[in-house]
């Protein structure tokens, strides 16, 4: 039987901390008096490990032949990363805290995506209905932070966000153990994967749109304060971006039946070049960040969805967890480490403006990749959709 709500309950906790970290944390750095790069380059420590981390723990993963281990591992070694958080301001100990906890962090989620899809056993349409409560996690958690913020200081969200993380490891060891994919020897092996020219360009794009949101993730907060907006509307903006999210997994199953994989990114793609330079030129006008936020639904919610199924396809039996591991490496690794440290370099000698720009031009880099590199089997994979 599917542990749904298990399964569900987890991705609750674990994306409720991305609602209680991504927004907040950035604040308190600052209030720490560190500088925009000193910001990016420990914001940036979650993808630098995100790279390192998911491909050597999924290899053990698949060498266990079982994956909870290493999740209820990461999980609870994670909560003591963060715990060096309580102990020093200083830069060198919070670096120290950032990389122990993002390096046992950035493991459990490859491996939960592929625990899911065996749990789903074919039924893979049905993920964006599990994969929706972690929006809504998100959402609980930014909403009720942000106004709780608007009274309490600001260092009372580490408090906060150890919970959540805390939560993360209580389900972990109710999550059961998906049975093991049996590996057919006629399957293709990992680099022959690879080769394909239609993965490759899944990849690049990947890496591309997490670039293209860096400059949002590390400094989308910092840049509503410093516009004037207050922290409880903050929440509401990173909120509002997540009920977008939420809608489009609900009808993720729709489109998917109805588009291809690739048109779906196409049009991923395009909302990300729209929607980044919306942000930055349009921050003074509230109208202009609400729509901009809604294309959040586009940009993260339908180009995840669509990625994790086109992984899911073409990374068969035992290589899914090593397929799910290289996706989150290359986009929520490679690529939002680029974009965070760039916009680190970028949002002093140029300014916000320009440096949410750069991410537009992200997003239009992907979606010439996907569109120049993808063009021979939308047909086939609308039909296997």
């Amino acid at each position: 039987m599917l542990p749904y709500w298990r399964l569900s309950g987890y991705y609750f906790f674990y994306f409720a901390f991305i609602g209680a970290f991504s927004p907040y944390f950035t604040l308190y750095l600052q209030s720490l008096s560190f500088s925009a790069t000193d910001i990016a380059i420990l914001m940036s420590l979650m993808q630098v490990m995100r790279i390192l981390a998911p491909n050597l723990w999924g290899w053990l993963a698949d060498r266990l032949g079982a994956r909870m281990p290493i999740v209820r591992l990461s999980a609870i070694a994670s909560l003591a990363g963060f715990s060096v958080f309580f102990l020093t301001t200083r830069f060198e100990g919070i670096f120290v805290g950032m990389a122990i906890m993002a390096f046992f962090w950035s493991a459990a989620l490859p491996l939960v995506e592929s625990l899911t899809f065996g749990h789903l056993a074919g039924q893979s349409a049905r993920y964006g209905n599990i994969r929706l409560w972690g929006s809504i996690g998100f959402i609980v958690a930014v909403l009720g932070i942000g106004h709780a913020l608007s009274w309490l200081p600001v260092a009372s969200q580490l408090w906060m966000t150890a919970s959540v993380l805390a939560g993360i490891a209580v389900l972990a060891f109710c999550v059961p153990e998906a049975p093991s994919v049996p590996h057919h020897h006629d399957s293709p092996g990992l680099a022959a994967v690879l080769r394909r020219r239609d993965v490759r360009t899944l990849l690049g794009g990947a890496f591309l749109m997490s670039a293209a949101h860096g400059v949002w993730y590390v400094f989308y907060s910092i840049l509503l304060v410093g516009a004037g907006y207050s922290k409880a509307l903050v929440g509401w903006m990173w909120a509002i971006g997540v009920v977008a999210e939420i809608a489009v997994f609900m009808i993720m199953p729709r489109l998917m039946a109805r588009f291809s994989l690739r048109q779906i990114l196409l049009f991923a793609f395009a909302a990300a070049t729209l929607r980044f330079a919306m942000i930055g030129w349009g921050v003074e006008s509230l109208t202009v960040l609400v729509l901009a936020q809604l294309l959040h639904g586009a940009t993260f919610g339908a180009n995840h969805a669509a990625s994790i199924a086109a992984v899911n396809r073409w990374f068969p039996g035992r290589l899914q967890a090593r397929g799910q591991a290289i996706y989150g490496s290359l986009s929520f690794g490679a690529g939002g480490m680029l974009g965070g440290l760039l916009s680190g370099y970028t949002w002093d000698c140029i300014g916000p403006a320009w440096s949410f720009t750069i991410g537009s031009v992200f997003g239009l880099i992907g979606w010439w990749v996907v569109w120049r590199g993808w063009r021979d089997e939308s047909q086939q994979e609308k039909q296997h959709a």
